[in-house]
């Protein structure tokens, strides 16, 4: 995906699995419907294989699995030497930096809020509940409260009951802390935008992911009266990113050295290409197995989720492409740098929610909706940048 040795006008999603990643998604939500229904105990079953702590499932270890696949493509793609050489290109860095962590986060919580909260609230269910889990550490006597929730026994397994326009209120909120580390290098790609400040962009990223994702989910979690799992968030920043980080970064140093870069980006890369994208879809026919019956029941449901997750990436994408605009930024800059803040880096997210709240939680639904949208609406952002390439300075 560099874009070396493509011209700017060949640039296309040549990928069958990115290409159609929306039509998948919808084909594992019909497949984890399905499943759900006709072996309701299998999903139950694979997410009982966990690592337990004071008997409760902490980790589970097919989907621990499924997400290292989702997140080790990724971070091994990223060139952590180029990082070095970010002061270059200073003024985009820092607004990607400024917008993922100063602005989104908080603007998703406002919106999730309102439209989650307030306007759509009747439509969920005033007195609707989701079970999620207890954090981990946490152990409370069956009928004490934890911020929103109330602690409850559920096939002898203690669960906190909250209502359920706040459990997806928490994925929306994972979703707005996790800025996009993978699929902006297609969305960038296909702008036409500078895919070696993209590359940069996403390894710094991915670095201050490491520090501001828990402390931010954690305080944002907290603010909402959710479950404040510090010491889950730790351990899933640090087998969802950290993890796959240092493998990817070991890994890429040790496969260039014995077969050259040449090979790891025609040979190695072209056979993970579709890695993510399936161990992606395998999680989400899990999850879908789990919701169906919610879905079934209010099929509206993702369309009161995909609404504040549309308007956010709008708000977003339009604050970085004006705030470039502002900072008279080249177009190949201004787009990447609007781009990588308006879209999501949902694998996390999807890890995050899953480890905190569980596998059949709305938090972990919600993140999923995040992958629904993700593909349409970053595709028509990328329109609209190829469109207005003459609000920017033409490129030296």
């Amino acid at each position: 995906m560099s874009g070396t040795s493509c011209p700017a006008a060949d640039r296309r999603m040549s990928n069958v699995f990115e290409r159609y990643l929306t039509v998948w998604v919808g084909l594992c939500i019909v497949a984890g419907i399905i499943l759900g229904r006709l072996a309701p105990a299998l999903a139950t079953r694979l997410d009982g294989f966990s690592i337990f702590v004071n008997g409760a499932p902490v980790v589970s270890i097919p989907i621990a699995i499924c997400l290292f696949l989702m997140m080790y493509p990724i971070m091994v793609k990223i060139d952590f030497a180029s990082v070095v050489r970010a002061g270059r290109s200073g003024r985009p860095v820092w607004l990607t930096l400024f917008v993922n962590w100063a602005i989104k986060p908080f603007t998703m919580y406002a919106i999730a809020l309102l439209f989650l909260g307030v306007l759509f609230r009747a439509f969920i269910g005033t007195d609707a509940t989701d079970l999620v889990k207890m954090p981990f550490g946490l152990d409370l006597p069956v009928g004490a409260t934890h911020g929103a929730g109330t602690v409850v026994l559920s096939d002898g397994i203690k669960m906190l009951q909250v209502p359920l326009w706040r459990s997806y209120f928490a994925g929306c909120i994972l979703l707005g802390i996790a800025p996009c580390t993978a699929m902006v290098l297609v969305w960038s790609y296909l702008a036409r935008g500078n895919d070696g400040l993209t590359l940069v962009m996403v390894a710094i990223n991915s670095l201050s992911m490491l520090v501001l994702y828990g402390l931010l989910g954690g305080f944002l979690l907290g603010v909402g009266r959710l479950p404040v799992p510090w010491q889950a968030l730790a351990l899933s920043i640090a087998i969802y990113v950290a993890l796959p980080l240092v493998a990817g970064y070991l890994s890429r140093r040790w496969i260039v050295r014995a077969r050259g870069e040449r090979w790891f980006r025609e040979k190695f890369l072209h056979v993970l290409t579709p890695i993510t994208i399936v161990a992606l879809l395998t999680t989400l026919v899990l999850l879908f197995s789990f919701k169906g019956g919610t879905i079934l029941s209010n099929p509206l449901t993702i369309l009161w989720i995909a609404i504040p997750l549309f308007i956010q990436t709008n708000l977003i994408f339009w604050l970085g492409y004006w705030l470039a605009r502002l900072l008279k930024l080249r177009y190949e800059d201004a787009a990447p740098a609007a781009m990588i803040g308006a879209s999501n880096h949902f694998e996390v997210a999807i890890a995050t929610a899953t480890m905190l709240f569980g596998l059949s939680s709305g938090a972990a639904l919600a993140t999923v909706v995040g992958v629904l949208i993700e593909v349409p609406v970053m595709l028509m952002l990328v329109k609209i940048c190829l469109r207005t390439r003459g609000w920017f300075e033409p490129a030296a």
